[in-house]
């Protein structure tokens, strides 16, 4: 027979305690908050500077594709349509143009850090919904009648306050990437897994899948991960709540059933585009870069020395045009700005990394450290959290299958986490990807903090009054840490703002750099539509923002991994039969950054390259 809960949650004291002025200014604080954080965030959509790389260019080149319904193009085995579905609805609504659409994003991700608010609130609701099922207390006992340290609205804000935080440092809205996006689906996941089990009502369960199907769509690590929650949901209730086997499986089926409702036609696209099963090769070419020491740019066949561990036999390589230096042309790739980054998984077909416990070791030590650093850099709360231990509140860890009373509510977000880390911990660690690791973490352990417990029903009305002692304390903490966090982001938005306006820029979201080297390329005569090549990082894979301003492809590159290009091409034996390469395959103009040298008209190397728009970029006109 399944477990059930009965009566109220709570302990005798708790609706006293919640009625408390404290507790009163709290919720009367929280739409304040609400709406304070979501106005100063504001301002990076505003003010936040340019941040453009390659990978937003690609998002941005589908985003383009989407619009245009062109879904050949869509299907794409590194990055998912989520994310760029947003930022061709932003581009629609603002009616965007090409010099304005980086303004459009930024809103749009502000749009996103709301849509992440709102999972905030989601999970740390059902945080709490899960404690007060699963916190039961014993009749008249002395020892249960002081209730948890922190209140529904208490973790609100401090949730709310991570996610801020999260803002000014990895999930900056200047960045045109989707993992601020995935977040906040992964957040109502787990808010609807946590929802599931505190009720063991079937549609949470189906929200959990529609929720995973949509972080699929934005990013492949999601495909991997749906499976863990759902494994979650079997185990936490057949293990802690001893249900009924025939009930856990309907709920565990209706969540895969949705899910793959919502992820399904975009795995069955790929797969058709693939001729295999395939839900993404992203995880599978990181870890042959990361972990299997694969060559990570331009591999080629005969490039046996760079295969690593990885089983290689590539099915369409870059195109070698010149082996010295190294030319490659991207003409085979229809779509992209920069076709070599638009979907390097096309280029990358057939490497099938070995899982190598030997080469994992030293990678998982480095995500280690890596661990500790996101620690460092995230302080704030990690002392907050050591401060109200310090002052009376005693962590609630305990753990007995089978016994609710138990309060192991904290377990299932807890371990999420510990999976979303150690997941990426395999791969590739990088803070943008394990904020909400973060989150799934620390939050379910500030929900166990309770007050401190009364020893006998003598010592009843002295606990009561040091519980309510410390959950002031706690209240007042929590909201000066939400305070500051904000003043921090205002100080950050007023500082770029005032730098914008010294420098006389209409908006951090635009680049004076790329909108003058597009305007130089103009006054060279590239029209868009028409094809160009570069050279260095700089221009062709770190920023090739430029080329989408002006319209252009490069369709070419010549390849300089390290070497600052002025001097590449200054020592460069065969200079004139490289550039001869690139002219024969119908590049306007080769376009490359040359930092702080500078090209004069005396100089016989350079005679014909042309700075674009005082810039650092110079462009050699080839036909």
């Amino acid at each position: 027979m399944e477990a059930t809960v009965q009566g109220k949650p709570g302990d005798l004291q708790e609706d006293h305690l919640e009625a408390s002025a404290i507790s009163t200014l709290l919720r009367r604080f929280f739409p304040f908050y609400c709406a304070l954080a979501a106005l100063v965030t504001f301002g990076y959509a505003l003010y936040d500077g340019y941040q453009i790389d390659g990978d937003a260019v690609a998002y941005m080149d589908l985003g383009d594709l989407l619009r245009a319904h062109h879904w050949a193009g869509i299907v794409n085995g590194y990055w998912h349509p989520m994310y760029p579905a947003f930022l061709a609805l932003g581009h629609t609504l603002f009616q965007a143009t090409l010099s304005t659409e980086l303004r459009a994003y930024y809103f749009v991700n502000f749009g996103i850090f709301l849509l992440g608010m709102v999972a905030v609130v989601c999970f740390t609701d059902s945080i709490m919904r899960l404690r007060e099922s699963a916190s039961q207390p014993v009749s008249g006992s002395a020892s249960q009648r002081v209730g948890f340290l922190l209140d529904r609205t208490m973790l609100r804000t401090l949730g709310l306050t991570l996610l801020v935080t999260a803002s000014q440092r990895e999930l900056s809205l200047g960045k045109i990437r989707p993992d601020a996006l995935l977040q906040a689906f992964l957040l109502f996941a787990m808010a609807a897994l946590l929802a599931h089990l505190a009720t063991n009502r079937l549609r949470y369960a189906a929200l959990m899948g529609v929720a995973l199907g949509c972080a699929y769509l934005t990013k492949s690590f999601a495909f991997v991960f749906a499976f863990v929650c759902i494994l979650s949901l079997v185990v936490f209730r057949w293990i802690w709540l001893k249900h009924r086997p025939a009930r856990i499986i309907s709920a565990a089926l209706v969540a895969l059933l949705c899910f793959a409702v919502v992820a399904g036609p975009y795995v069955a696209a790929l797969s058709h585009q693939r001729h295999r099963f395939d839900f993404g090769d992203s995880g599978a070419l990181n870890y042959a870069w990361y972990v299997g020491g694969t060559g990570k740019m331009h591999l080629q066949p005969y490039q046996t020395a760079q295969f690593g561990s990885s089983e290689v036999q590539l099915k369409h390589p870059e195109k070698e045009l010149l082996h010295t230096p190294l030319i490659l042309s991207y003409a085979a790739m229809p779509y992209g700005t920069y076709p070599d980054w638009f979907d390097t998984t096309y280029w990358n077909e057939q490497i099938k990394p070995h899982f190598s416990l030997r080469q994992d070791l030293p990678r998982a030590t480095r995500d280690s450290v890596l661990f500790v650093r996101y620690l460092f850099n995230h302080p704030e709360a990690l002392l907050l959290l050591a401060l109200l231990v310090v002052l009376g509140g005693r962590p609630e860890l305990r753990w007995r299958p089978g016994r609710p009373g138990t309060n192991a509510f904290w377990l299932p977000p807890l371990l999420l986490g510990l999976a979303i880390w150690g997941i990426y911990a395999i791969v590739n660690t990088e803070e943008r990807y394990v904020t909400v690791a973060y989150l799934s973490i620390l939050l379910p352990l500030f929900a166990a903090l309770r007050l401190p417990q009364p020893r006998s029903e003598a010592e009843l009305h002295v606990a009561q009054n040091a519980a309510a002692n410390l959950r002031f304390t706690a209240s007042a903490l929590v909201v000066l840490l939400a305070l500051l966090a904000t003043g921090e982001s205002l100080r950050i938005v007023l500082e770029d703002r005032r730098e914008i306006v010294m420098m006389g820029h209409p908006g951090g979201w635009t680049s004076p750099t790329m909108i003058h080297v597009a305007g130089g390329l103009e006054s060279l005569g590239v029209h868009p539509g028409e094809n160009v090549a570069c050279i260095g990082h700089t221009a062709c894979l770190n920023d090739p923002y430029w080329a989408r301003l002006a319209g252009v492809r490069i369709l070419t590159e010549i390849y300089d991994p390290e070497t600052p290009v002025y001097s590449f091409l200054a020592d460069l034996p065969n200079r004139e039969q490289a550039i001869d390469v690139v002219r024969a395959q119908g590049a306007k103009v080769l376009v490359g950054d040359f930092g702080n040298f500078r090209v004069s008209d005396s100089d016989p190397a350079f005679r014909d390259w042309r700075q674009l728009g005082g810039t650092t970029f110079y462009a050699l006109p080839l036909n």
